[in-house]
C-alpha cells in the first residue's frame, strides 16, 4: 500500500510538473521572453527562460498536502515554504529585470535566517568525536553555508540538464541515506526529485527550456535546508548530504576562490567553471551531465552511505570524495578565463 502511495504521489508530481513547464515553454515564445546568447553563454540559440517556475509553484503546493497527512515535520515545512518562496520570488522578478547583487544577497540571507529559525538553529558539528560549538553560536555560520549553496547553485546551473540531474541524483541519495538511518526525511525528497524531473523532460539535451534563477536559487535554498534538516538527526547524515553535494561544491567554491585570488569581479557573470570547460571541450551538454550523474550514483553515493551508517568517519569520507573532484576541476582549469 506504502508503494502505492508513494508512485501515485510520484506520478502526479511529475505530471503537473512536465505540464506546467510545458505552458510556461510557450508562454516565453509567444511573449519573447528568451535568453539571448551572449560571449558568456554557454548557449547558440536564443531559448525560453523561467521554466524552474513549475518547478517552485508544483512543488510548494505539495508542501501542505505532506503537511497535512504529516509526512513531514511542521519546522521543515515552514522552513521551506517561508525560504522557497523568499528566494524564488526575487529569482523570478531577476529574470524578467536584473536585479542588483546587494538587494538578492539581502534577500538570500533573510530567507537564511527564517529557514534556521525554524529549524531551531544546527547542531553542534562534530569532528572525529569531538563536539564543536552549539546550536545558536553556529548561527552565522549556517547562514553563511545557506547562502552558499542557493547561490553556488545558480552559478552551477549553466549547461542544458545539470541543476536538474544534480537535484534528482543528490535526492535519491538521500531518500537512501533516509532509509538507512530510519531519519523520516523522506516524503519532501520524493516531491523535489518528481518534479524536478518533470521540468527536465524539458531541459535534457537539448533544452527547449531554461530554468532561471527562479528555479535554480529555489533549488539550491531546498538542498541546502534538506541538508541542514539532516544534521538534526546525526551529524554523519549531514556530512553524507555534503558528498552528495560535492560536485557543485567542488566546483564552484574552487572556481569563486580562484577568480578572487586573479582579483576578478566574482559576482559577474563568466564561463570557467570546470563543467563549462568541459562541455566546451567535448561539445556536448549531454556527456558532461551524464557524466555528472555517473560520479554523483557511482563515486559520492556509495561514499556517503559509507559516511551515514558510520563505517567512515565524515571527515575521512568528505576527503576521500573531495580529492578526486579537486584534480578534476584543476585538469579543466576551473576559474581560468578562456577555452580548455
Amino acid at each position: 500500500m506504502q508503494i502505492i502511495k508513494i508512485a501515485a504521489f510520484a506520478i502526479t508530481a511529475f505530471g503537473l510538473s512536465s505540464a506546467l513547464t510545458g505552458w510556461i515553454c510557450r508562454h516565453a515564445l509567444t511573449n519573447s521572453l528568451l535568453d539571448v546568447p551572449n560571449d558568456r553563454s554557454s548557449h547558440k540559440i536564443p531559448t525560453p527562460r523561467g521554466g524552474g517556475l513549475a518547478i517552485v509553484v508544483i512543488f510548494l503546493l505539495g508542501l501542505p498536502l505532506l503537511s497535512i497527512n504529516a509526512a513531514i515535520a511542521d519546522h521543515l515545512f515552514w522552513a521551506l515554504l517561508g525560504s522557497g518562496a523568499l528566494v524564488a520570488a526575487v529569482g523570478f522578478i531577476d529574470d524578467r529585470q536584473s536585479v542588483a547583487a546587494r538587494y538578492r544577497l539581502l534577500v538570500h540571507f533573510a530567507a537564511a535566517a527564517w529557514a534556521l529559525v525554524c529549524l531551531g538553529g544546527i547542531p553542534a558539528i562534530v569532528i572525529f568525536g569531538w563536539p564543536i560549538g552549539s546550536a545558536w553560536v553556529l548561527f552565522p555560520l549556517a547562514m553563511v553555508y545557506l547562502v552558499w549553496l542557493l547561490n553556488l547553485y545558480n552559478f552551477m546551473d549553466g549547461i542544458d540538464g545539470l541543476a536538474g540531474i544534480e537535484a534528482i541524483s543528490v535526492c535519491l541519495g538521500g531518500i537512501i541515506v533516509a532509509f538507512i538511518t530510519d531519519n523520516g526525511q523522506f516524503w519532501e525528497l520524493v516531491l523535489l526529485a518528481t518534479v524536478t524531473a518533470g521540468f527536465l523532460v524539458w531541459n535534457f539535451p537539448p533544452a527547449k527550456i531554461f530554468m532561471g534563477d527562479v528555479g535554480s536559487g529555489f533549488m539550491g535554498i531546498v538542498l541546502a535546508i534538506f541538508s541542514l534538516h539532516a544534521a538534526s538527526f546525526s551529524a554523519a547524515s549531514f556530512s553524507a548530504w555534503l558528498i552528495l553535494l560535492g560536485v557543485f561544491i567542488v566546483d564552484a567554491s574552487w572556481t569563486l576562490a580562484r577568480r578572487f585570488l586573479q582579483g576578478e569581479k566574482v559576482y559577474q557573470a563568466h564561463r570557467s567553471h570546470a563543467y563549462q570547460h568541459a562541455a566546451s571541450h567535448y561539445q556536448s551538454h549531454r556527456q558532461v551531465t551524464l557524466a555528472v550523474a555517473a560520479i554523483n550514483l557511482c563515486w559520492l553515493l556509495p561514499l556517503a552511505l559509507l559516511v551515514a551508517m558510520q563505517y567512515l568517519d565524515g571527515l575521512v569520507g568528505l576527503l576521500i570524495a573531495y580529492c578526486p573532484l579537486v584534480l578534476l576541476v584543476m585538469k579543466f582549469k576551473a576559474g581560468i578565463k578562456g577555452e580548455f
